[in-house]
Order: C-alpha cells, then sequence, then structure tokens
C-alpha cells in the first residue's frame, strides 16, 4: 500500500510544483536510494526489466530511484530532466497477468529514463502497455501480490493522473492538488481514455445502456480497495493540502503530511487495516506493510530540488536534500538486501526504527522537534544554494542525519518503554527482526 500526492502553484507557497509519496512494501523489504547517469546504447540492445526483456532505448536519461533491493523497476524516482512518477497499486476487475509483462514499478523506471517531460512520460507508459501489458508478481515474499497501477506523474509545468486496469487507462490532468492511494480515483471525467475502455465495461456488464461512463466504478475490485483502506488515506491527504491552501504548502508541510498519523494520539498496535499514510506494519494478514521509504519534490521554476529518507518510516526519518546534476548522491553503503547491514543506511536506520516502535508515541517525542529544526535548517539553506555546491552540502545532510540518528539511538534505549505494544504485534516484530537476523538489542 502507498499514498502519493501532487500541489501545484494555486496551493504552494512559492508557485512550485510540490510531490510527495511513501511507498509501503513489506517491513523487511528495504529499499535503495541511487542515482544512475545518463547513457547511450548501441542499436538491437536488449534491457532485461523485472521479469522481462525488451528492447533498449538509444539514450537513456539520468534518474533518481529508490527501487525494492529485489527488482529492475522502481517505487518512485526523477530524472535530470525534472519529471517526478510515484505509483500505487490498485486492484481491478480485469484479469492479472503472473506469468509475463512489466510490472508498475518497470513502467515508472522506463518512462523516468525515456521521457522529458510528464506528458511524454504519460506516452510512455501508454505505449508500453499496449506493447507488453502489465504483470508479473509484485511481492516480495508475498507471492499472492499482484495488482495494476496508478502513476501520479509531474514536472514543473504541471501534472497528470494516470489509472490502469490491465491494459486499459484513463488519464486526467492535475488543476489544483491531486492524491492517489491504493483504489482507482478517476470517475466520470478524464482528458483521455483507452479507445476500447467503455466498450470494455460494457461486454462485461459493468456499463448499462444509457449510463454515463465512470472508469472506476466500472474497473474498481471493490472488496480489495475496501480492505486497503484507500479512502480514507487519500481524503486524509486532501484534507492536510486543503488545509494548508490558504497560506500555501511549503516542503515541510509535505514532510509533514508523508508523516501522518491521523492527527490524534497514535498506536501502532491498535489498528486492524493500513489506515494510516505514514504505515506501520503490524500482522500478516491485513497489515504486511509499511513505509519502507519516501520522496518528496519542489519544482520550481528557478530551482529543483529532491528530497529523500533513504530509510522507511518518514516519521523516524530525516529528509535530505539532493539535486540532479553531476555527482548527486553521496555514498550511502552498499545496497541494502534482505538481511541487516549495519554499513547500509537503509539498515542501519532499521534499527533505530525499531525501537521506537517499541513505544513509538512516546518514543518520538524525544527527537521529532530536533528532527523537524534539522530539516527547516536544509530547507532555508537549499533555497539559495548554487548548483555546483549542491551535492558537497547533500552529503554534509547525509552524515548530519545519521549522526543525529546514531545520537537519538542512544538516547532512546536510555528511555524505559511506558507503554508496550499488545502481544500480537509484538509477536509479529519479533518475527520480522529474527527473519532479517536484525541485532538483538533491537527485540
Amino acid at each position: 500500500m502507498c499514498d502519493t500526492f501532487i500541489a501545484l502553484a494555486p496551493v504552494t507557497a512559492d508557485g512550485s510544483v510540490i510531490f510527495g509519496k511513501n511507498s509501503d512494501r513489506e517491513p523487511n523489504e528495504a529499499q535503495a536510494l541511487e542515482f544512475h547517469p545518463p547513457n547511450l546504447f548501441p542499436a538491437g540492445t536488449e534491457l532485461r526489466c523485472t521479469y522481462m526483456t525488451i528492447p533498449q532505448a538509444r539514450a537513456t536519461k539520468a534518474v533518481l530511484l529508490s527501487r525494492p533491493f529485489w527488482m529492475w523497476g522502481a517505487e518512485m524516482g526523477a530524472n535530470e530532466k525534472d519529471v517526478v512518477i510515484g505509483n500505487e497499486a490498485v486492484f481491478t476487475r480485469m484479469p492479472y497477468e503472473r506469468q509475463k509483462g512489466l510490472t508498475g514499478m518497470d513502467l515508472l523506471r522506463l518512462a523516468l529514463e525515456r521521457a522529458g517531460t510528464a506528458e511524454e512520460a504519460l506516452e510512455t507508459i501508454i505505449r508500453l502497455l499496449a506493447d507488453y501489458g502489465q504483470g508479473g508478481v509484485c511481492g516480495y515474499k508475498d507471492q499472492r501480490l499482484i495488482y495494476h497501477n496508478s502513476y501520479i506523474i509531474a514536472d514543473p509545468n504541471g501534472a497528470w493522473v494516470l489509472e490502469t486496469a490491465g491494459r486499459l487507462w484513463a488519464a486526467l490532468k492535475v488543476q489544483k492538488a491531486y492524491a492517489i492511494s491504493n483504489g482507482l480515483t478517476i470517475g466520470e471525467n478524464y482528458e483521455r481514455l483507452h479507445p476500447d475502455a467503455v466498450t470494455t465495461a460494457q461486454k462485461m456488464g459493468r456499463l448499462k445502456q444509457g449510463r454515463t461512463f465512470n472508469f472506476a466504478a466500472c474497473y474498481s475490485d471493490r472488496l480489495f480497495t475496501t480492505f486497503s483502506a484507500c479512502r480514507k488515506r487519500r481524503s486524509r491527504a486532501l484534507e492536510l493540502i486543503e488545509k494548508h491552501a490558504t497560506r500555501g504548502l511549503g516542503m515541510a508541510d509535505a514532510f509533514a503530511l508523508l508523516r501522518d498519523h491521523g492527527g490524534q494520539a497514535y498506536r501502532p498496535d491498535r489498528h486492524f487495516l493500513t489506515s494510516h499514510i505514514c504505515a506501520h506494519a503490524g500482522n500478516g494478514l491485513t497489515r504486511n506493510s509499511g513505509s519502507t521509504a519516501s520522496l518528496a519534490a519542489q519544482l520550481h521554476k528557478d530551482r529543483r530540488i529532491f528530497w529523500a529518507t533513504g530509510t522507511a518510516a518518514p516519521c523516524t526519518g530525516i529528509f535530505k536534500p539532493i539535486h540532479l546534476s553531476g555527482k548527486c548522491l553521496p555514498d550511502l553503503g552498499p545496497t541494502p538486501g534482505r538481511l541487516y547491514d549495519e554499513s547500509s543506511l537503509w539498515w542501519r536506520h532499521e534499527n533505530f526504527h525499531r525501537q521506537i516502535l517499541h513505544d513509538l508515541e512516546t518514543r518520538l517525542k524525544i527527537f521529532d522537534q530536533e528532527r523537524d529544526q534539522m530539516e527547516k535548517r536544509f530547507i532555508t539553506e537549499t533555497s539559495t544554494l548554487a548548483p555546483e555546491a549542491f551535492f558537497d552540502f547533500s552529503r554534509t545532510a547525509f552524515e548530519r542525519a545519521d549522526a543525529a540518528t546514531a545520537k537519538w539511538l542512544e538516547e532512546i534505549r536510555s528511555n524505559p518503554i511506558q507503554r508496550p505494544n499488545g502481544l500480537g504485534f509484538r509477536h509479529y516484530w519479533k518475527k520480522q527482526n529474527r527473519e532479517a537476523a536484525m541485532p538483538e538489542k533491537t527485540y
């Protein structure tokens, strides 16, 4: 489960386009934050994606990706032309292809590598859907997880929402702000539509004669969409954007949105579904995913800055600034894999995150103000930073965040658990920790 939002100039503080996404995956499904430079390929080169091989483009663009370690595709990312994309799993009435096709994450990465604008990225995904379809198992350990995809695709000039059901699709141009979660949202209003979308719905008996075509109503799988709790999360995202619309949404507001636990006292062991934007896994049946990475973007006419945690649980992480020019990412250690690795940023932070989960409400208060202040300093300092100085600043930001996390970890370990979680939640996380070979002190 995931959440993605976009806010355009009418509702942002400085007239920029602001994007944000939490990628929700299985707890031990480590996610790599990585940069791939532009490349040129000879004619006839083939490209191996997650499950299938397709012809490689002659030229690819530089891309910043947040990618589950085991797949070729990415959950979210941006390219050197300032196109940014986030995808969502959606559950539809169209058949799922288990054995072949491009995953939604493959489609996202391919669009970033090949497109120079948001509209070109939209066209790229539509074309690839027509040529190859979408499919393949999308879960890490959960081999039953297969889904279709929706996307928010943005650049400094605007944004599109693209929603799919098999090879069918509908597209809507964003006017002010939008949010997507794990359900179809495009209804009767859309800019573009697959030519067979209406006739297919009629043949399926989903569109009665004389009725107005509604993409979401015709193609949503009600059961899986309901149990994803997507409507609650999407409604909350739109509520938070609207809350800041009068004075204008800023980057600190975007970070807070991705950290949102619903606006009330929150306990991760007290709810059944994945019903909060900042998601924490809690059981193997209905909440076997949590926010394993977060990405935000500020696309202004004068500057484009990308913000990534590079870690799970945005409420426990720190957003660091990245500029896509030249060398842009500092050394984050080896690509994280299935087991704990102290030298990898993602897993090193995961030790901190899981210590906090023992008593989240109490332990967040130990460092959340210092975390927010650090990010606000990053926002202020990057607003006038010259592009040639950005890499050094970004590297320093990652180092400062890592040092602060290490300090907070020691403070948390010395702070007794005041409100222990329920037995079922504790058992679930002990199992996750054992499977990942986490340090014993994490249990």
